[in-house]
């Protein structure tokens, strides 16, 4: 049996949640390894539906264990208040099944707010699109070995030393920026405010995971944002703090290379981006308006509106290649019933030369035109569909030219949120 991870193929806001819930059934351990609580997965179970943003999608099925590993950036405010919502629509959460790397950065009030005054007074065109949620300084405090982590919480007799050596960087930083600097009694209460409940699911999640991996349990890494939000292979510098490929399942769970077998990447049938940045595909028209309407693509953390616009299979087969993606999930077809025409950008025009990949340098992504192939649409629907023979034949000619140009079969369709609304081409855990 393969253990498989789970990662975003395009700018994240993909579907993951409802996939990784849907894998879920024949996992005993769902991972999260990278990111924070800027990450929103939404599921929908029989009708009822739940936001995930730090805890694992594992958490709202029983008899499965959920762990945060030392890749994620952790919140342990927000920690405390996402588990107190689960229980409050009757979701159970203890130590059975949630853990917590004992070796995870925190993310803290302080960073939180540099997150914030950083953006806001971005000059324009230079604003990243970070969610303010403290993820990026966080990173960089962990890079900078000056982060509080998680096992502090449980010695508070040393505490005092590492709060003053992060608030020498940051009231340093504050100074500068004319903010009001942090008190270390200020952080310390803030810690001990938390430390109690988080200390409940701390655990030494490296040997924990090695030991149930030797024992032949299915483990599922699931991966927030998406690759073309990775710190080195997406569209720099409006990405996120953290690598977003598979790769990243292995350092930021710590089980090592070989600690998968499968990766399946999550995309769209169309294409959407959060903030901001290049989009070569996108749709500033009645069209692009229509998608995101049919498809509510609106952020789950953050409540903005997604930029919406056709397929592009240049940028899908570039994080197919550098996420060493084994099959796609393809969600949300249902949103394209009706079109008469559907574009898929095949390639782009760079300065006149026609390109297969997306260029790392700003300028030049700016400047790239998609080339478009147009594919005839269908009339009837694909919402809710459940087999092959249920979809239209132009739906099933779209889905085939698709793994096509990606280079990459659909292992999974997804017709609608609803957990049962999906078709399985290929088990990745029977890999």
């Amino acid at each position: 049996m393969a253990n498989v991870v789970v990662v975003g193929a395009q700018w994240g806001d993909e579907g993951k949640g409802k996939i990784v819930d849907w894998l879920s059934i024949e996992a005993d351990v769902v991972v999260r390894f990278q990111g924070g609580h800027n990450a929103g997965h939404t599921l929908v179970i029989d009708g009822k539906t739940y936001k995930l943003s730090l805890l694992p999608s594992g958490i709202v099925r029983p008899g499965k264990l959920s762990v945060i590993g030392n890749g994620v950036v952790f919140d342990p405010a927000h920690f405390v208040k996402e588990i107190a919502g689960l229980r409050a629509v009757g979701v159970a959460v203890s130590r059975e099944n949630l853990r917590v790397a004992e070796n995870a950065p925190l993310i803290l009030s302080l960073h939180r707010e540099l997150d914030a005054m950083r953006e806001n007074t971005a000059a324009a065109g230079t604003k990243i699109g970070t969610t303010m949620r403290g993820i990026g300084p966080a990173y960089e405090d962990k890079v900078g070995r000056r982060a509080i982590r998680v096992m502090d919480l449980a010695d508070f007799s040393t505490i005092d030393a590492k709060i003053a050596r992060l608030l020498t960087h940051h009231n340093a930083i504050r100074r500068g920026l004319s903010m009001e600097e942090v008190k270390p009694e200020a952080i310390r209460a803030e810690l001990a405010a938390v430390a109690e409940e988080v200390l409940e699911y701390v655990d030494r999640t490296w040997s924990l995971l090695e030991d149930l991996r030797r024992a032949g349990k299915r483990i599922l890494f699931e991966g927030a944002q998406g690759a073309l939000l990775d710190i080195d292979h997406g569209t720099y510098p409006y990405v996120t703090s953290s690598n977003t490929v598979a790769a990243n399942a292995a350092t930021g769970s710590g089980l090592g290379p070989k600690a998968a077998q499968y990766v399946l990447g999550i995309a769209k049938a169309y294409t959407t981006r959060v903030g901001e940045g290049p989009f070569p595909c996108e749709l500033k028209d009645a069209t692009g308006q229509l998608i995101g309407e049919r498809g509510h693509e609106f952020g789950t953390v953050t409540g903005r509106a997604r930029r919406c616009g056709w397929f592009d299979a240049v940028l899908v087969r570039q994080t197919v290649k550098t996420s060493g993606i084994d099959g796609i999930a393809l969600t949300k077809l249902d949103v394209l019933d009706g079109f008469k025409e559907i574009k898929v950008c095949t390639a782009y025009r760079l300065d006149g030369e026609t390109i297969d990949y997306l260029p790392a340098a700003q300028a030049a992504q700016a400047r790239v035109e998609p080339i478009y192939e147009t594919i005839e649409g269908w009339d009837g629907t694909t919402q809710g569909a459940r087999s092959w023979a249920q979809l239209p034949a132009a739906a099933i000619k779209y889905v085939r030219r698709i793994e096509e140009l990606i280079g990459a079969p659909v292992s999974l369709l997804s017709t609608s949120p609803e957990r049962a609304d999906t078709i399985l081409v290929h088990n990745p855990f029977q890999d």
